[in-house]
């Protein structure tokens, strides 16, 4: 049986003229509750919980036919279109002269931990027998910002919004470990706020699970979290440009085939929304706004690729895999550690 259940229904069946509206519809309905929740009770990301309400979707019954029959078509333009759109609007989190205010040796540091994390991460994932397209989004997932990364280096590599959809479940999963097991070591280890705030941002995958993870030690570990972690988000349209570099070249090698462009048109999106928050022009009113859209457009495609995953399959064919998330979490870990205390002397 496949891992994730994302066949169309036959085109004869009346559901399907429904088109993309019912999907779509669910997954705002998704993203409402998620956020209300997170109003609620802060220390639960509302991305980790789209993800989830994604995966109940899946798998309780009477809505799993729904997702994977009339609900479909909708739940998979999310995962695609809105998960782009959603990177796209990820720029205006981040300001360059915030992360250039940790200076040269700082950035070094973060660059190096992310190359050795994606790294290791690759090694990890294939040690472990995963496929190639695979490993490399739970690499940059890992590595860089989550599930955004991972949209986005899947669009640059042409790999099927199909295989993106365990990339997306390991890293929330390890994401949100971080979330209630980091904090617990802060005494253990001896770890001051600011060094604390520096290893969520180095370690933890989404931008709302540091927040998540760093708040529990107060507004200094925050402040600093924030900041790491928005470098490694930075490293993203790099890392993107490399990859789509090399897959450029690799698709010239073949007769007949198309050249994919170096950078995709929402990754060049999210390097001009970050540099026009740089600037200092936009008021805190439209940064608030837009954080509250990007939180619906990525809340809506994790909600669709969560809807997916049938958890029983994963369980039973995806043991691999979440034991290489948790040896690459481990690692993460330890190189996020270590750099936190070399930032924070």
């Amino acid at each position: 049986m496949p891992l994730f259940s994302s066949r169309p229904l036959r085109s004869a069946s009346p559901l399907r003229c429904a088109g993309p509206l019912p999907g779509l519809l669910a997954a705002a309905g998704a993203v409402v509750l998620a956020l209300a929740v997170h109003s609620l009770v802060p220390v639960l990301p509302a991305m980790t919980l789209a993800v989830a309400a994604g995966l109940l979707a899946a798998n309780v019954p009477g809505l799993a036919g729904w997702t994977a029959g009339p609900g479909r078509a909708g739940l998979d333009f999310a995962g695609k279109h809105l998960m782009r759109a959603g990177i796209v609007v990820l720029g205006l989190k981040v300001s360059l002269m915030d992360v250039l205010g940790l200076g040269w040796a700082a950035l070094l540091l973060i660059t190096g931990v992310v190359l050795a994390a994606f790294a290791g991460t690759y090694a990890i994932s294939r040690l472990f027998r995963l496929p190639p397209p695979v490993s490399l989004l739970i690499a940059t997932g890992f590595s860089i910002c989550g599930a955004s990364a991972i949209g986005a280096m899947a669009a640059v590599r042409r790999i099927r919004q199909h295989d993106t959809v365990l990339p997306v479940a390991l890293v929330t999963l390890c994401g949100t470990l971080a979330i209630g097991v980091l904090p617990l070591l802060i005494r253990p280890l001896g770890l001051g706020p600011e060094v604390f705030g520096a290893w969520a941002g180095a370690s933890v995958h989404d931008v709302g699970q540091v927040v998540a993870t760093a708040q529990t030690a107060g507004a200094s570990a925050l402040a600093v979290a924030v900041v790491v972690k928005l470098t490694r988000v930075i490293l993203l349209a790099p890392m993107v440009a490399v990859a789509g570099l090399h897959h450029r070249s690799s698709a010239a090698s073949g007769a007949g085939l198309k050249r994919p462009p170096i950078v995709p048109l929402f990754v060049l999106g999210f390097v001009a929304l970050a540099a026009l928050r740089s600037t200092g022009w936009l008021s805190p009113a439209v940064l608030d706004a837009a954080a509250v859209l990007q939180d619906i457009l990525l809340g809506m495609a994790l909600f669709g690729l969560g809807s997916a995953v049938r958890v029983g399959q994963l369980l039973h064919t995806g043991a691999r895999a979440l034991l290489a998330a948790l040896a690459s979490w481990l690692l993460i870990a330890a190189l996020g550690l270590g750099a936190a205390f070399l930032m924070i002397r």
